[in-house]
């Protein structure tokens, strides 16, 4: 008899055993799975602060209304998001209500992730559940003027702008498609940032993913257009630029976009990176109408004949020119053999990768120096790997004169062929430089203000040469 109950119970001990390991097992996968989505939602980049603890929130997110702390969503129960059921959890994700009640600013991308599926909620969940640290840090109080300061206001906000549809495949198109879709749309919120929002900073429906303003960045479109979009680039183009930032011949990542290569993107599986291009290169084309060709498609064919003119000349720098349509040369030249030319002498590139072609990229071929300034200004930093490209910040370094010199370094070629063009201008770098955190040294213009820099054949210019290079300057 004791025989026979040390045997039951040895079989009902192995039994809850087996149970409870595949429990732990099961349970481990998805918080695998939600870690893994969560890298892809890209929740990082704004729930955690320079220096932070991860997911720790206190990232300040400048707005047009003011700036907005991103929150603590690690599973303190005091601080964070540890006492929110999965139900408070995806009304908080899909909706922007919290667990009390309060509405969430839309800076939270909540309008794209309701279409987050409900089997990848449940893992989201059990990741910031179990899967994160708790960190019991309060975040700073969002402070808007009034009247954004009245939350209950968004309820108003989202019956316009946020429709809350789930995500519904379309049965017509491949898996890799529907799976494209559903990254771009739902969990990489990518139009977020790509799609040009109206006055009420909602996402303009009828131009989705043509482009918009992130702080002083202007996001490119990233429709299907093959003039203003991406419809010139390939799909490997496409996914090596998703999971490295780089590609020669076309753009370099900056700003945002280099944080979301670095800090998600690389990270996705191959068949992710493969679906997100394959969904871009169907979308919908949308032709912004000042572009007349690709951005990285100058390669200074318009230069030659200033180039030739100036090296008819043996006045030498800072010497005036007598060729038609020349003035003084100016500080462009010495500013960027100064800064520039140890790492780019001819702003040719080199065959590694390593430092891109300043002719045939997208920065500079763009129809506003907005980006360029940007990155002149706060630099560039993406690691992919093994590879960690650095460029230095300007900021702190070049004052408002020498910086619009050095603004229109790079490039004549790009400059004069584009001709319609908008200048960043002093105030756009001032925003650059506060949201960069450095402390801005411009000596503020109010009049000159953000103003077109229309045809430059109607404004006052000035060339300079660089090793292998004409630089045209604006005044």
């Amino acid at each position: 008899m004791k025989n026979i109950f040390r045997v039951c119970s040895g079989l009902l001990l192995a039994a809850f055993v087996s149970g409870a390991f595949a429990a732990s097992a099961d349970d481990a996968q998805l918080i695998a799975r939600g870690r893994y989505l969560a890298t892809a939602a890209d929740c990082a980049g704004c729930h955690t602060a320079p220096q932070g603890k991860p997911f720790a929130g206190g990232y300040g997110i400048d707005s047009p209304f003011g700036q907005i702390w991103s929150s603590n969503i690690t599973p303190s129960k005091t601080q964070g998001i540890g006492a929110y059921s999965e139900r408070d959890f995806a009304r908080a994700v899909r909706e922007g209500v919290d667990a009390n009640g309060r509405h969430l600013y839309p800076a939270m991308p909540y309008p794209s992730y309701a279409g987050i599926a409900d089997d990848d909620m449940k893992a989201l969940y059990a990741y910031f559940m179990h899967g994160v640290d708790a960190v019991d840090t309060a975040t700073p109080d969002t402070t808007l003027p009034f009247p954004f300061s009245q939350r209950w206001l968004m309820a108003g906000w989202n019956l316009a702008f946020a429709n809350g549809k789930p995500f519904v495949p379309d049965a017509s198109k491949s898996a890799a498609f529907n799976r494209g879709h559903y990254l771009v749309e739902a969990l990489g919120h990518c139009g977020a940032c790509h799609t040009p929002r109206n006055f009420a900073f909602a996402e303009k429906p009828y131009l989705p993913l043509a482009g918009g303003q992130l702080g002083a960045w202007q996001t490119p479109n990233i429709t299907s257009d093959p003039v203003s979009g991406i419809g010139g680039w390939t799909q490997a183009e496409l996914v090596q630029y998703l999971r490295t930032g780089t590609v020669p011949g076309k753009a370099q990542a900056a700003g945002g976009m280099a944080e979301a290569v670095q800090a998600s993107l690389q990270h996705l599986s191959d068949d992710d990176l493969n679906a997100i291009a394959t969904y871009l290169k169907a979308s919908k084309p949308v032709r912004n109408p000042v572009d007349v060709k690709p951005a990285y498609a100058y390669d200074g064919t318009h230069a030659g004949g200033y180039e030739a003119a100036l090296r008819a000349t043996n006045q030498g720098i800072g010497v005036n020119s007598t060729t038609p349509g020349f003035m003084k040369l100016t500080t462009g030249a010495q500013l960027y053999s100064g800064n520039c030319a140890s790492c780019q002498p001819s702003g040719a590139g080199t065959s590694d990768g390593a430092f891109l072609s300043l002719t045939h990229n997208s920065t500079l071929g763009r129809h506003d120096a907005d980006n360029l300034v940007m990155v002149i200004l706060n630099g560039l930093h993406i690691q992919t790997g093994k590879d960690d490209r650095p460029m230095p910040a300007f900021a702190d370094d070049l004052n408002d004169e020498p910086g619009r010199a050095d603004r229109h370094v790079r490039d004549e070629r790009v400059r004069q062929s584009r001709r319609q063009g908008r200048c960043a201008t002093r105030e756009g770098a001032a925003r650059g430089r506060r949201q960069s955190g450095r402390r801005s040294r411009l000596r503020a213009d109010r009049g000159s203000g953000d103003r077109a820099a229309g045809d430059l054949s109607d404004r006052a210019v000035v060339q300079v040469q660089t090793p292998a290079q004409v630089v045209l300057l604006t005044r």
